[in-house]
């Protein structure tokens, strides 16, 4: 009998996901000598035996993974047998003088088994920490890898008799889980109200907050990656103070439901919408609610969608137990900023919070919800984090360089590139205050931290005011900038690691343009810009983005005169006095802060503003998506003109189908120039959210045969941006 021994190395998602103990398994079932390891790179195996269970070993290795895993490489070299041993796990290897490749494992939401030990396990009775290799915080954890209970903050958490004997056994699911605890040994919640009085009984607690709730008060509660704000849905009047306490006027607030069934009390549910909802991502997914409900007008004022997410901790499946209503359960942070990942944070900068739950352990690094809607049944990222991120791409080739891509200003994201992978970070939030910017700081500083990452070339966008690109320029290193609607071209080209040409139709609100306007209608053909939308004065420059109606009365400019205006019977210039439009019209004659932007999402806008759905904006988007509710779908469209590749719509400002007209017309200015330019197309920018837009796009070429490519498990809006400027380096 002919004895054979193999050194396995393997790369991919393959610590923190009971890889070792899956590989134990294997080994022993095949009766193989050996053993399996953590190290810098991923996971090291030797294992020797005879060449049929060598080859069962192999095949199940690659076929029959834990959930959470994933290979990405392995490599295979045959070695000398030992004929001695058994097959076991052993410490992890750390080579400090290679570079970090292994993957860090997201956080995700609490499985099956764990939810069944809280209600059939005495030992993890109603307790809030419940986890196990298959499920958990992860990421949120992580100071440095190899991921190891040492290198997270679990650390200080000394394993009880019971807890350590599951954690050394290979055949249990907890085996070298590293957030496993128990009651006795784990962290502790803190109940406290706003009279400073502290409850420790966890039974008591969770009764309290569900008092708490249906009193009408509103809570943070420390989450898996942050904390939330959370208050009853049910209470308007409680949902328009958090809205005054916020400044946030209509902006839609994520809900959290006990499980699907109370999901489809509220709300209408696709198949895939369902998938997304209990998956082990837990992502808050954007539906269609129902009429005629118990949930409070307020929660997303007048739009028919509701972000809905189903309890995805220990914590909230525990609570959910005392409660029959849907929870509003968002990100606890002022207009803006962070989220929140400490008590003493929530205390001092959200004096209206009437009580906090807090825990003992530390949120090493912070992280949002995911948010994803469904369109043409596929998954359509509109927030990569909890989940989801950190996020690997697989490059086609090795680097010989590292490289730190630094994205947007407007939901910010980074990259990093090395070896063959990229590496695309959690939501990080818009840069417009110093909170986001150290944020964004941090967020450079652990992905470093990582990888022993030591960037060779920064890359960052073309907007000198972008604080990204600020950032950039203090690394001393080479600085690399790339065009902002180049990035999300190039994006896409990154997910589904496409080569070739492309019509690229790249439409969103802003990004500062190779000619010094904003752009935001652009059409490339090759990479190459060759058409886009006439451009629009933005009257008052960044204030037109806050108020539509400014970008309507500049359209209105473009083909009457003042006089001619002042006589309009027109929403838009209802919105204004006579002194205000004679003002505008003179800022816009002179040109005189009123920058110009080709921008889909400013048309948008001026089109809200004109039909009356919109005349100030108090979030991005919010024209947008306010122009969806309600749209009757037509064949007929809005004449247009291609002059010197400029792209004029000829609207009618009184057609009372002025709006689904402006769809069908963009609709039929991208099948045209499709047709045109006979290549297969690629669709990227955040005005592709517009879920009515992007399925009547996509009917639409599937009508002609045209080929086409968007975003999909990769952010559609800004937060591509970091991924797509390296794809553009690489590859442009």
């Amino acid at each position: 009998m002919i004895i054979i021994r193999y050194n396995y190395v393997i790369k991919g998602k393959v610590q923190g996901v009971g890889f070792r103990p899956f590989v134990y398994k294997l080994a022993t079932k095949f009766n193989l000598k050996g053993f399996v390891q953590n190290d810098n790179i991923g996971v090291v195996i030797e294992v020797e035996g005879i060449k049929k269970d060598l080859d069962s070993f192999e095949y199940s290795l690659k076929n029959n993974l834990p959930p959470l895993a994933k290979i990405e490489l392995i490599k295979k070299i045959e070695l000398k047998p030992l004929y001695k041993g058994q097959f076991e796990i052993i410490q992890s290897k750390l080579e400090t003088s290679t570079s970090k490749y292994v993957s860090v494992p997201p956080d995700v939401a609490i499985c099956y088994k764990c939810k069944l030990d809280i209600y059939t396990n005495k030992k993890y009775e109603k307790y809030f920490s419940t986890n196990c290799t298959n499920c958990g915080p992860r990421y949120s954890i992580i100071q440095t890898v190899p991921y190891d209970r040492a290198n997270t903050s679990m650390k200080n958490f000394i394993l009880c008799k019971s807890c350590l004997k599951e954690y050394k056994n290979p055949l249990n699911r907890r085996y070298h889980a590293q957030p496993t605890s128990c009651k006795e040994c784990g962290p502790q919640l803190k109940l406290k109200i706003q009279n400073n009085k502290i409850k420790t009984n966890d039974d008591d607690i969770f009764k309290q907050i569900s008092l708490l709730l249906k009193n009408g008060q509103i809570g943070a509660i420390k989450g898996i990656g942050g904390f939330h704000i959370v208050c009853d849905a049910t209470n308007s009047k409680v949902i328009q103070k958090l809205r005054e306490f916020k400044n946030r006027p209509t902006k839609p607030f994520a809900l959290m439901y006990k499980d699907i069934d109370m999901i489809k009390s509220f709300a209408h549910i696709s198949q895939k919408e369902q998938e997304l909802l209990l998956s082990k991502e837990a992502p808050i997914v954007l539906l269609n609610k129902k009429q005629n409900n118990i949930l409070s007008d307020l929660i997303a004022p007048n739009i028919s969608k509701i972000g809905c997410m189903i309890a995805y901790s220990g914590f909230y499946y525990i609570l959910f137990e005392y409660l029959n209503i849907p929870i509003i359960a968002t990100s606890a942070n002022l207009g803006g900023e962070p989220i929140i990942t400490t008590k003493n944070d929530i205390e001092n900068r959200l004096p209206f919070i009437d009580f906090v739950v807090d825990y003992n352990r530390d949120i090493v690094n912070a992280i949002d919800d995911s948010v994803v809607q469904v369109v043409n049944n596929d998954i359509l990222t509109m927030r990569l984090s909890r989940g989801y991120a950190p996020k690997e791409i697989k490059l086609p080739f090795k680097l010989d360089k590292k490289i730190l891509a630094l994205g947007a200003n407007q939901k910010s994201s980074i990259a990093l590139a090395f070896d063959d992978k990229i590496i695309l970070s959690p939501y990080i939030g818009d840069l417009d205050n110093i909170e986001s910017i150290n944020f964004l700081k941090r967020t450079i500083k652990t992905f470093k931290k990582f990888y022993d990452f030591e960037s060779d070339i920064i890359i960052c966008d073309k907007h000198n005011s972008y604080e990204s690109t600020k950032l950039a320029k203090t690394f001393n290193k080479p600085v690399i900038q790339i065009q902002h609607h180049l990035a999300h071209l190039f994006s896409v080209k990154a997910q589904y690691n496409l080569s070739g040409k492309y019509t690229s139709f790249i439409f969103d609100g802003t990004g500062l343009g190779d000619d010094g306007t904003l752009w935001g209608g652009e059409i490339f053909v090759n990479d190459k810009r060759k058409y886009h939308f006439k451009s629009i004065k933005l009257l008052g420059g960044e204030k037109a983005i806050k108020e539509p109606k400014r970008v309507a009365l500049s359209l209105l400019f473009e083909k009457y005169s003042l006089d001619e205006i002042l006589e309009l019977n027109l929403p838009t210039i209802k919105a204004f006095s006579k002194n205000e439009i004679k003002m505008l019209y003179y800022s816009w004659n002179k040109n005189i802060n009123a920058p110009q932007s080709s921008s889909i999402g400013r048309y948008f806008d001026a089109i809200s503003s004109l039909g009356n759905i919109c005349q100030i904006q108090s979030y991005e988007g919010e024209a947008g998506l306010l122009s969806e509710q309600n749209l009757k779908i037509t064949n007929n469209s809005f004449d247009y003109i291609i002059q010197d590749n400029i792209i004029d719509i000829c609207f009618d400002f009184f057609d009372k189908d002025l709006i689904i007209k402006f769809y069908t017309t963009l609709v039929k200015i991208i099948v045209d120039i499709s047709k045109k330019e006979k290549l297969p197309v690629i669709l990227s920018g955040g005005v592709w959210q517009n879920k009515t837009l992007l399925e009547l796009t996509c009917k639409a070429l599937d009508k002609h045969k045209i080929k086409y490519y968007y975003n999909t498990t990769t952010p559609i809006n800004d937060g591509g941006i970091a991924l797509g400027q390296i794809w553009s380096y690489l590859f442009c």
